[in-house]
């Protein structure tokens, strides 16, 4: 009787385990597929692209030709994308992480009076989708002059109600107060404890708020749309976009393999930071998920 109870069991979850096999399969061609899809059609020329099988290679391999034309099409204004890019994310993303970091941090280890008001505040910023929020705010960068420069896109990046949730929750259980109150019976003042003591423990949350700022960024699209009218300021997403957009002008060039190319090329630096900081990553994601 027991071997049978036995044997029901591992039964059982054995068919469990084929199912989520089977779900988790299915997630990953789901994934996956553009991804191959992509990579294939990057080693493809124009004609290639158009005339042969999706999922299998051109009947020419073209793709150092086609990241050669790539960086130099239009004069190079793929490399000055780049650079725009670059430092859109450092600046928009790294400045909205250490926001998130003192705003969150702030509202974890010091009680003031309209702190609920503050925290509804930043939850109802979360619920907002962020096209809601597109037309006032170009508006407003309109008065002010900032439409066209590089602050209409950095800005709007600064703030990020996400991710402030993200490091009031890592703060409340990463950083115990009994620390910060010897540092100020020691004469520590507040920011020389942020960033002596605080910071240091909060390195996996400020991982994850950054990776998820960084992709933001790196990613950001309708906001540079309706912002910039300047080729050379424009990021990566809305430079391919205007690349794209030339096959429906009379007597633009069709790119599509130039397209493609830089579309892979965009995604490889986020793909490589991912990789390397995919334990803190995991971390961070943790936090808050196991009582003590």
């Amino acid at each position: 009787m027991k071997k049978n109870v036995t044997m029901g069991v591992t039964k059982k979850k054995t068919k469990r385990s084929t199912v989520l096999t089977l779900v988790t399969g299915l997630m990953l061609i789901y994934t996956v597929l553009p991804l191959v899809w992509l990579v294939l059609s990057a080693t493809k020329s124009q004609e290639d692209l158009l005339g042969t099988f999706g999922l299998w290679f051109g009947d020419d391999f073209a793709l150092f030709q086609n990241i050669s034309d790539t960086f130099t099409y239009q004069d190079g204004i793929f490399g000055r994308w780049v650079l725009n890019t670059v430092f859109y994310v450092v600046v928009g993303a790294g400045g909205a992480t250490l926001l998130a970091a003192l705003a969150g941090y702030g509202l974890a280890k010091f009680d003031f009076r309209g702190r609920r008001a503050v925290f509804a505040i930043v939850l109802g910023g979360i619920a907002v989708p962020p096209t809601a929020l597109a037309v006032p705010t170009f508006l407003m960068f309109a008065k002010m002059g900032l439409t066209d420069t590089p602050w209409a896109v950095i800005v709007p990046s600064l703030v990020s109600p996400f991710g402030l949730y993200l490091m009031w929750t890592y703060s409340t259980e990463a950083v115990p107060n009994e620390i910060l109150e010897s540092a100020r019976v020691d004469g520590a003042g507040e920011f020389r404890s942020f960033f002596k003591l605080a910071l240091p423990l909060l390195a996996p949350g400020l991982v994850t708020v950054l990776l998820f700022n960084l992709v933001w960024t790196w990613n950001s699209f309708f906001m540079p749309l309706i912002m910039l009218k300047n080729a050379d300021l424009y990021p990566l997403t809305l430079g391919l976009y205007s690349w794209n957009r030339q096959a429906n002008t009379v007597g633009g060039d069709v790119v599509f393999d130039l397209v493609i190319t830089g579309s892979l090329l965009t995604i490889i630096p986020l793909t490589v930071v991912f990789l390397l900081l995919q334990r803190y990553w995991q971390s961070g994601l943790a936090a808050g998920s196991v009582k003590q």
